[in-house]
């Protein structure tokens, strides 16, 4: 701690750290040029960083250098309970690893405060036309996840610093926007900025606040819980200036998949966003929420705001105390990071983006960034044979382009109430003119906070959206998750019988192929108003712009326009019906986090039979074994923009996949399979859903025509034996054959799940190799051990005329970006020397991978420093 820079904060009894100070000490006038970004950082680099290392790290941030690390220690950890869960249950066997070695399995703890929310493991198995919708889907989630709410349940008593907020209660961004995040921080007599990792590509949605948070992979969170910084390089922060206002009847998701579409050309991939300027200005925090949620499905790993009269607005509103409302506004005038105190910051790159030019909008199909302006839905073949899809209908069958799922889902929109709010207003004037929902459409709602129903009953537009079955299903992620749920089994058979282009339409983030449901060929988002005009209309066939959603009492057709709600009725009602006592009356019980009688034991007690639980296998098998990188055979050879869910899929589990087949055997009914996410506590189940995603296409499978096949499958070599995916990795696994995976651009975008990481290196493979990698999949591969690789520009699988017949070495010692040979074996017997570069980035990264991975490096150095003890 550097001390010299350690002063009274003006009006408190709290210190602060004199940034400014310590930065001018360096360079004379630097630190008003400095943005947000680099303020929050240099900040804690002064309070936390060793002396000797503090004047470089400093300059690094002063003079915009990317050449050496700097540590980051994040303020908290908050984990969803997928991630969080098998953080925790790589924590526990750490423990037993560690006491098998000698060592004390009970210091083994979080160091860093740690919150972890249940909200990935609800399904909606009952929609939201059944009243008793949300005991219903709340019994069947604590029925199937026993296991796995026993453990979470253990480790409230069995770990130091873990703060658990029980099933049913809200999703963990909403609450980590409405609640948990203090702006400013007040500990052991110091304030200093807020700043968080989380287990979920989302985390960035507090960066509305002004708080610097980004999505990790359980195994770094991992890393920042047990007390190690973060390693970072300064990111490449660039500048988005919002002009102009938005036009009447745009709700923020209309603004924010534009925007989604404008980054991603842009490509700000990685970078940190600092969003300012008129527009941002008029935004307000449920607006710039939505903005900020949406962060991976730009690319960047932050979408920051700065502190400023709407911050502390929002803070009233939600309840936050008075005292804690001062602090932050005090802290952020004395420090520069009041909106005011930045218009001198600097960036290499600014963007502009004029939020007049908005129009209402969708994303789709199968890409969030894909914008679909509604006024486009024809020229795009999207409202295409309305009238056969009419016809179909009157006959008593589901029309092409059908919508089986309509949602309103996900922290992105149910965190903004104005967008709640419209959805009600419009269900309201729909029901007044006697429109319905089609039969077919399975509906819910699923909002990330409990305060929505508050608001929503108090403003009497609550029983308006249940008439419609947008009733109240949970308060979780969903179908957001690809936890939709099951289909009536008629409707699920219509669609198989006929072959239907089936879709759902959701107010979620991600509407990748195979994710919402696997009988929606694809998926569209939208604002949560539109979302229930989908509902009455049941069709993607059709232009909502134009054409009639339904027809009223007598006969008269009905349009979108003649639905949708004013600004004016919208604010209105969010101003009178939206209090600070809701956030208080949700929120004191549930932080009311009594304390707990610690474990009788620090070791967990497996349960042999579990399908969610199991003892982690890090420090045997194949994660035991020396990475040689030598004479590795290609599992997959994939395309561009392979996602998470590609390489491991999040949603349900059916009976003929590897998974379920595994399930069935260990006893488990198919109504109880849960999804795949549920079970990544059990390696056994999570390592079969590696690469099971149906959409994938693995370019080594090919027909008769040398096309691609589509789905999760492989070929065994040198057999050239074309099998599922999970028979190739049996195969291979019983060979003790190492592996290598080659794809393309844009390589592990998506979700920040370990098992994308682990299902691979489980399996054997021993690198990546691929055009580019998305950042948090990039780490989890060395925190597994897999050495991820990336070709020079200019060379890709097609330029090497790769077809999955060779084998592989990889030769050079490995270093930070240093460039290495991946040596190719061909068929043929030639042989191939292509320069690749080592995407271990840094000194850290180097040492991580050197040891194994994460877990491993751990425990080496935990046990060295219980010896010198």
């Amino acid at each position: 701690m550097n001390t010299q820079y350690r002063k009274p904060l003006p009006g408190t009894a709290l210190d602060y750290f004199d940034v400014r100070e310590a930065v001018e000490a360096i360079q004379p006038g630097a630190y008003d040029t400095l943005p947000y970004t680099s303020r929050v950082l240099a900040e804690q680099l002064v309070r936390r960083c060793e002396p000797e290392l503090l004047t470089d790290a400093l300059k690094q941030l002063i003079e915009r250098k990317r050449d050496l690390d700097f540590p980051w220690y994040p303020a908290r950890v908050v984990c969803h309970d997928i991630l969080g869960q098998t953080a925790l249950v790589d924590l526990a066997g750490l423990r037993d690893a560690i006491a098998e070695k000698g060592g004390d399995p009970a210091k083994v703890n979080p160091v860093v405060p740690t919150q972890l929310i249940v909200d990935h493991s609800l399904a909606v198995e009952c929609g939201g036309d059944d009243p008793d919708a949300f005991a219903k889907n709340r019994a069947i989630e604590d029925r199937r996840n026993e296991d796995r709410f026993h453990f979470i349940d253990w480790t409230r008593t069995a770990f130091e610093n873990v703060d658990v907020i029980p099933a049913g209660n809200g999703i963990m961004h909403q609450i980590n926007l409405e609640k948990m995040s203090p702006v400013i921080q007040a500990r052991d007599g110091v304030a200093y900025p807020d700043t968080c990792v989380g287990t979920d590509s989302h985390t960035p949605h507090i960066d509305c606040l002004g708080v610097i948070a980004i999505g990790v992979g359980g195994l770094e969170a991992e890393t920042v819980m047990l007390g190690r910084p973060s390693m970072m390089r300064l990111p490449d922060i660039i500048g988005v200036e919002l002009t102009g206002k938005r036009q009447p009847g745009i709700t923020a998701t209309d603004i924010v998949l534009a925007i989604t579409e404008f980054l991603r050309q842009e490509r700000v991939v990685g970078a940190y966003l600092e969003f300012f300027g008129e527009g941002a200005d008029s935004l307000t925090i449920g607006d710039r929420a939505t903005i900020s949620n949406m962060t991976p499905e730009y690319g960047a790993t932050a979408a920051m705001f700065y502190i400023d009269q709407q911050t502390l607005d929002y803070l009233t509103i939600t309840g936050r105390e008075p005292e804690q409302v001062a602090l932050v506004e005090n802290y952020a005038k004395t420090v520069g990071l009041w909106a005011d105190s930045l218009k001198n910051a600097e960036y290499e790159r600014v963007l502009t983006f004029d939020l007049s030019s908005v129009e209402r909008n969708l994303a789709g199909p199968s890409n969030p960034h894909r914008r679909l302006p509604t006024s486009a839905l024809a020229e795009r073949g999207i409202a295409v044979n309305l009238e056969q899809a009419l016809a179909e209908e009157r006959a008593g069958r589901m029309p092409d382009g059908a919508v089986i799922i309509a949602a309103i889902t996900s922290c992105t929109n149910t965190s903004n109430p104005r967008n709640v709010v419209a959805a009600g207003l419009l269900a309201k004037k729909a029901n007044e003119l006697g429109l319905v929902r089609k039969p077919w459409v399975k509906s819910s709602f699923a909002p990330g906070s409990k305060v929505a129903r508050l608001y929503l009953e108090e403003a009497g537009l609550l029983p308006e959206l249940e008439k419609l079955g947008f009733g109240i299903v949970a308060y979780a992620c969903t179908t957001c998750n690809g936890m939709s749920g099951a289909l009536r089994p008629e409707i699920q058979q219509e669609i198989i019988d006929r072959d239907l282009y089936a879709t759902a339409v959701l107010s979620g983030n991600r509407n990748f192929d195979g994710r919402i449901h696997p009988y929606a060929k694809q998926a569209f988002l939208a604002s949560p108003p539109l979302v229930v005009a989908y509902a009455i209309a049941g069709t993607v066939r059709f232009d909502i712009e134009k054409d009639a959603l339904g027809y009223d009492k007598a006969g008269n057709p009905v349009t979108l326009k003649e639905l949708w709600p004013s600004d004016e009725e919208i604010d209105a009602i969010v101003d009178e019906y939206v209090k600070p006592e809701q956030f208080k009356q949700v929120y004191i019980p549930m932080f009311n986090l009594d304390e707990v009688e610690q474990a009788k034991s620090p070791l967990y007690e497996w349960r042999p039979q579990s399908t969610y639980i199991r003892r982690p296998p890090y420090w045997e098998g194949n994660m035991a074994r020396e990475r040689a990188l030598k004479g590795m055979r290609p599992l997959a050879i994939l395309p561009d923009n392979i996602t998470t869910d590609h390489l491991s899929p999040s949603n349900a589990i059916l009976l003929d996949s590897a998974a379920g087949e595994y399930l069935a055997k260990m006893g488990l009914p198919e109504e109880d399979f849960n999804s795949y996410a549920t079970h990544r506590g059990d390696h056994l189940t999570a390592q079969r859903a590696t690469l099971a995603n149906p959409k994938l296409f693995n370019e080594m499978v090919r027909d008769e025509k040398g096309e691609v096949i589509q789905g999760s499958l492989a070929r065994i070599e040198p057999e050239g034996k074309v099998t599922r995916m999970w028979e190739a990795i049996e195969t291979y696994m019983e060979r003790g054959q190492p592996l290598i995976v080659i794809a393309g651009a844009d390589y592990g975008q998506g979700s920040s799940r370990d098992w994308a990481a682990k299902g691979v290196a489980l399996a054997g493979v021993e690198a990546i190799v691929a055009e580019g990698f998305e950042r948090i999949h990039r780490t989890n591969l060395v925190g597994m051990g897999v050495m991820p690789l990336q070709f020079q520009e200019g060379t890709t699988r097609h330029t090497l005329k790769l077809d999955g017949t060779e084998t592989y070495d990889v030769e050079g010692k490995p270093a930070p970006r240093a460039t290495l040979e991946l040596v190719i074996h061909r068929k043929s017997g030639d042989v191939e020397r292509v320069p690749v570069i080592c995407r271990l980035d840094t000194a850290e990264e180097v040492t991580v991978y050197s040891a194994g991975g994460v877990l491993q490096r751990f425990a080496q150095d935990f046990l060295e420093s219980e010896a010198v003890a």
